[in-house]
């Protein structure tokens, strides 16, 4: 049967979301004056609108048919957490009616201490809060078992303290608005809008048949095959990357941008990745945190559909050794209504000045700031995949682009006589079209690069959160626009003509921190010398590395003075990261040993007797056999195990005086020892009788959709 034909857009766009438009029909003026105003200005929200907004949101949702309601928020897990409870109210007559109150809709109260909250909560003290997020719209969520309304929410602690991904990226687009609207009325700009930063984020997925995946403890339990031969052909034909989307794959995507569209987020791109089995969608620029909510809907739509059509969608970072793993390209910008894209150069950015201030503070951030950039992106999985081919190194560095970088250097020198201009396209064939083409190329290996009119952070997990990476950036800005704005008031206070005076201060932002600006190849030997040894960056190899970054005073400073997190906030975070990556090791450690014992090793002895009794009949027989495999066979189940035994031991060491210590341990002593387990059981996998093995191989799991 051939897929069914797609909804028309403007059919399917937003109709499970209750929109501003929908707002409107329902509201009062008066109401959903002041909705609207909280929404795109910011403005303080009038508390007595919320018994009004419920009574609507409630009406709307029952007519989609929705029974519960749910304050929908995200903890430290990089997961979505959500409590649901009924529109019902028992009256004194026993008869129920639905409701649904200001006070329901403004504030819900889960668990505080259940989840992971970095010891600002003891377990006795279970109270925590939710509280609705006016800027981040309520939708309706369908699964085969109902319909709920869905409220974006902050989660906070009975004391105050963010338990949440949301509350510091409010805090920090709060900071970075309030910083930039100093700069640009410092630029002579009078009417300055509210600034906000946007996002948008690419997500890279694998598909496996869920036949081959439930076979597999590893991929159930650790999101990654833990063991894997690689296969005969893997992506060294590079046939896969936009090539045909296979007819199962393309129908998925289609239910999973149906119920995008549904839902108001934006999926533009859909392509065939890299390795074979992995995927791409990319939505369109939103802002921040929206973007935010929508990229965790859209992992958790990735993953259900994946089961409506018999796959398992993977999001680790490197679930197959061997080939290229999955990121999420987050692209960044800022902006306001009144001034537009602040990080647009426009066709002439050696006269931009509002631009070059920009993104000069920018560069300043990552440089002062780059072991932080690494740091909220450092997890176990991540680890698999930051500093391989696929992905950038875990050296920050900011590529600027050969027009831009330039432009800088021209400032550094002192005198900026111009730039570089856009170039003509001719292809040599007349049918096609003469075009312009950029004025500088693109450089994947860049973990923050410059794309024409936003930052692309390249490093970003597969599986994370982008609320992490979009509060780093949005407070690194706030605090060199800051800087920016203090020198400017100072050189302006002593005279000094603006134009100078920004030339001045970016000359200073170009000779303490232009070592951070690269635009050569980040796998290179040579740049990762040049960038330690010569520029000062850090390269923190692992997230046992980056981690204790979070413990720094100079950044508790700066989330302190910015206002985003408090010193135990920030203290939280690192010891609930911490954590997840000492739990994370430990668990997949684990299913080694439990996966070698009970599966591979039965298997190898399973196939040493059977080849033992064919050999003693062919003897019988008068016909000779080579016992090379047998011996060969013999030799690495040995081995495996011997180390296994090794494993299991340096895995019960417990004794470990701080967290860093921990991780550290975990990184150099466990790691290679999986890894060195993982290299027999690989080769006995190309030893072994194909009806034996007990797994799934990656040929199977990578090529058959």
């Amino acid at each position: 049967m051939p897929p069914k034909a797609p909804k028309k857009l403007e059919e399917l766009w937003a109709t499970d979301v209750f929109t501003l438009s929908k707002m409107q029909e329902c509201l009062p003026k008066s109401i959903f004056k002041s909705l609207k105003n909280t929404i795109q200005s910011g403005e303080q929200l009038d508390s007595s609108v919320a018994d009004v907004v419920a009574v609507a949101m409630k009406d709307w949702a029952i007519s989609k048919g929705a029974l519960y309601y749910a304050h929908v928020f995200y903890p430290l897990t990089n997961a979505t957490a959500e409590k649901h409870d009924g529109f019902v109210s028992v009256q004194s007559d026993g008869s129920v009616i639905s409701e649904f109150t200001g006070k329901l809709l403004v504030q819900g109260e889960p668990d505080g201490s259940s989840f992971p909250n970095g010891g600002i909560r003891s377990t006795f003290e279970a109270r925590g809060y939710t509280a609705w997020d006016v800027t981040s719209p309520a939708f309706i969520m369908e699964t085969d078992n109902g319909s709920t309304l869905c409220i974006p929410t902050v989660f906070v602690s009975w004391t105050g303290e963010a338990l949440d991904k949301k509350t510091p990226l409010l805090r920090s687009n709060a900071a970075m608005n309030k910083a930039a609207t100093k700069v640009l009325k410092l630029l002579g700009n009078q009417n300055v809008a509210p600034v906000n930063s946007s996002c948008g984020a690419e997500q890279e997925y694998f598909l496996v048949d869920a036949n081959f995946a439930n076979s597999r403890p590893d991929l159930l339990l650790a999101g990654r095959t833990l063991f894997g031969k690689p296969s005969a052909k893997g992506q060294q034909f590079d046939d896969h990357y936009f090539g045909a989307i296979p007819e199962r794959v393309q129908v998925y995507m289609q239910d999973v941008e149906e119920r995008l569209y549904r839902l108001g987020i934006p999926a533009k791109t859909r392509h065939n990745e890299v390795a074979p089995g992995q995927f791409e969608i990319a939505p369109f620029f939103e802002a921040a945190n929206v973007a935010t909510d929508h990229q965790q809907l859209l992992m958790t739509i990735l993953r259900n559909t994946a089961k409506k059509h018999g796959l398992v969608c993977l999001l680790h970072e490197k679930p197959f050794a061997g080939i290229n793993g999955s990121g999420k390209h987050v692209n960044w910008s800022v902006g306001n209504p009144t001034q537009g894209n602040l990080l647009d150069p426009g066709d002439t950015p050696h006269s931009n000045a509002q631009f070059l201030v920009f993104c000069g503070a920018v560069i300043r951030g990552v440089h002062k700031y780059g072991p932080l950039l690494r740091a909220v992106v450092a997890t176990a999985s991540n680890d698999h995949r930051l500093g391989a081919n696929e992905a950038p190194p875990a050296i920050i560095s900011v590529y600027l682009g050969s027009q831009l970088e330039d432009v800088f250097e021209q400032i550094r020198q002192g005198e900026v006589t111009g730039c570089k201009t856009k170039g003509v396209m001719n292809i040599g064939v007349d049918t096609l079209p003469v075009f312009a083409k950029d004025p500088g190329d693109r450089n994947r290996t860049s973990p923050f690069a410059f794309t024409g009119n936003r930052f692309e952070f390249r490093a970003v997990g597969s599986g994370q959160s982008v609320a992490g990476p979009l509060v780093a950036m949005n407070t690194i800005l706030a605090d060199s626009l800051n800087w920016i704005a203090l020198k400017l008031e100072a050189e302006l206070a002593a005279g000094c003509e603006l134009n100078s005076a920004i030339h001045k201060i970016l000359k200073e932002v170009m000779d303490e921190h232009g070592a951070v600006v690269f635009n050569g190849n980040g796998y290179s030997k040579e740049w990762h010398q040049m960038a330690v040894e010569e520029r000062g960056l850090a390269n923190l190899r692992t997230a046992a590395d980056a981690l204790p970054v979070l413990k720094q005073e100079y950044i508790e400073e700066l989330f302190n003075k910015m206002g985003v997190l408090s010193p135990v906030e920030l203290a939280s975070r690192f010891e609930t990261y911490s954590e997840q990556y000492i739990k994370s090791i430990e668990v997949e450690a684990k299913l080694v040993i439990s996966i070698a014992k009970t599966a591979i090793y039965p298997a190898a002895t399973r196939y040493l007797s059977e080849l033992s009794n064919t050999i003693l009949s062919l003897k019988e027989l008068g016909l000779d056999f080579d016992t090379e495999s047998i011996e060969k066979v013999s030799s690495l189940t040995k081995s495996m195990m011997d180390l296994v035994s090794k494993l299991s031991l340096a895995l019960s060491q417990h004794d470990f005086d701080s967290p860093e210590e921990h991780m550290q341990y975990l990184a150099k002593t466990i790691r290679p020892l999986m890894d060195s387990v993982r290299e027999y059981v690989d080769a006995l996998e190309g030893e072994i009788a194909d009806d034996l093995w007990p797994l799934p191989t990656y040929q199977e799991m990578l090529f058959i959709k």
